[in-house]
């Protein structure tokens, strides 16, 4: 597509438009993650709209907990296909599980806490460090 036509902007309104730091921008153009366009001889470089997609996706990427790694080979996507997203994918999948098992084990360790709290059976900073460290089971064993 030309986007000639399309309105260029400098590198700080692309950062105000994305939402991001100049400093992010450069630091993703060293990582090459965005594309670092021409400087015109004594001038500015300039941006196209479709940037700000990029940006955002890579921010949207990384939430998704993508490594800027992950992220890089996540916009190989011309070169790689459904292939490889699909395995990114389902290995990001699968640490999500595994940290959604971990929660649930943190939860139902806060819930003895309190539980143990109320009963009145933590009345000291013995009985508290106890409490805590009695796990029911470790974070290594089988997840629930």
């Amino acid at each position: 597509m030309n986007d000639a036509h399309q309105p260029r902007m400098t590198i700080g309104v692309l950062a105000q438009k994305a939402g991001v730091n100049v400093e992010t921008i450069r630091y993703y153009q060293r990582k090459g993650l965005l594309p670092e366009p021409p400087r015109p001889p004594g001038g500015v470089r300039h941006y196209g709209p479709e940037v700000v997609d990029r940006i955002l996706f890579i921010k949207r990427a990384q939430y998704m907990g993508f490594t800027l790694r992950e992220v890089g080979e996540l916009l190989d996507f011309g070169t790689m296909g459904c292939g490889k997203v699909e395995r990114l994918a389902t290995a990001k999948l699968g640490e999500v599980d595994e940290r959604m098992a971990d929660l649930r084990l943190i939860r139902r360790e806060l819930e003895k806490l309190l539980q143990q709290c109320r009963e009145g059976l933590v009345r000291s900073e013995w009985d508290l460090v106890r409490t805590v460290i009695a796990r029911e089971s470790s974070p290594d064993s089988d997840r629930s």
